[in-house]
């Protein structure tokens, strides 16, 4: 059994912790049936996020597979995992959210489906502690979420006319250290700010107008705090708009940067981002449409 789940992009400016897209690079599972628990990593990344990846039974994509068997009471299976990442780790492109979609999806396919796709990703949202990153990469597109005591997921259009441009440092930024550098408590204005600009920004996502974009994708939750966490913001912010973006936003935790422009603009600003940030891998990324995939082998 193979499971392919896209990357994500999360927090996409005013979003923070319910709006994520998901992104055509992808982590792929193979799940296969064996006499013990084995895991094998690779990475064609980087050797050094394969070695970061537990192999042991911690591994995540592991720990969410038998999650789904203890939920329901039954025994896991003994299993070869081999884990290949496309997306980089560390880098606030929804690594976790990968493993955790791919784990609980194998399991669920592997007892014959017993749980729909949203009670199969209520459960992974609850294992992540947030749907941003969950729900595109298990349903792909741009994805509103709400978690609570259930989960509302709401698929938001995406104009054809933006283009994403993704820049990824060669440094990682624990999600933890993320957290960390947020206030317990803002202001009342801030908490205003943001749900009116969440609100512009949907409509802005689905009709392209790019003077809505620019304003709709400003935030004051968590990208004035973390900015600092992130050496080459200012520079790689300035010069992209310079070039033309809409706007350019923290993704997820970080490090990564992603910024919106019109498709005729955006290999100008990938130019000048790459620029900005010489240490930086740059990606032009569409939209993975479908998000998490599971193909099953016949014996």
């Amino acid at each position: 059994m193979r499971v392919r789940v896209p990357a994500t992009s999360a927090n996409l400016g005013p979003g923070f912790d319910c709006l994520g897209v998901a992104l055509d690079l992808a982590n792929e599972f193979d799940f296969c049936e064996a006499d013990r628990f084995e895991c094998a990593v690779y990475s064609a990344v980087s050797p050094e996020d394969a070695r970061q990846v537990a192999t042991d039974e911690r591994n995540l994509a592991w720990r969410a597979f038998t999650h789904l068997f203890e939920y329901l009471g039954k025994t896991p299976p003994a299993v070869a995992l081999t884990v290949t990442m496309h997306v980089p780790l560390g880098r606030g492109l929804g690594s976790s959210a990968t493993a955790i979609v791919g784990g609980i999806a194998a399991a669920n396919r592997w007892l014959g489906s017993p749980l729909s796709t949203p009670e199969w990703l209520l459960l992974a949202s609850r294992l992540e502690g947030h749907p941003d990153n969950v729900v595109p990469a298990a349903l792909g597109g741009c994805q509103l979420s709400i978690l609570g005591e259930t989960l509302l997921t709401c698929a938001l259009d995406w104009h054809p006319q933006i283009a994403l441009v993704l820049a990824v440092p060669d440094f990682a930024l624990a999600t933890s250290k993320a957290r960390a550098a947020l206030p317990k408590t803002i202001p009342h204005t801030d908490a205003v700010f943001n749900a009116a600009h969440l609100a512009l920004l949907v409509r802005a996502l689905a009709t392209g107008d790019g003077h809505w974009l620019a304003e709709a994708l400003q935030d004051r939750l968590h990208q004035p705090y973390r900015a600092g966490l992130i050496p080459s913001w200012e520079e790689v912010r300035a010069a992209a708009l310079e070039a033309g973006a809409w706007g350019v936003v923290i993704s997820g935790a970080g490090p990564s940067v992603l910024a919106l422009v019109h498709h005729d603009r955006a290999e100008a600003v990938r130019q000048a981002i790459a620029s900005a940030w010489a240490s930086a891998r740059l990606y032009r990324p569409g939209l993975d449409p479908t998000g998490c995939r599971v193909e099953v082998e016949a014996d």
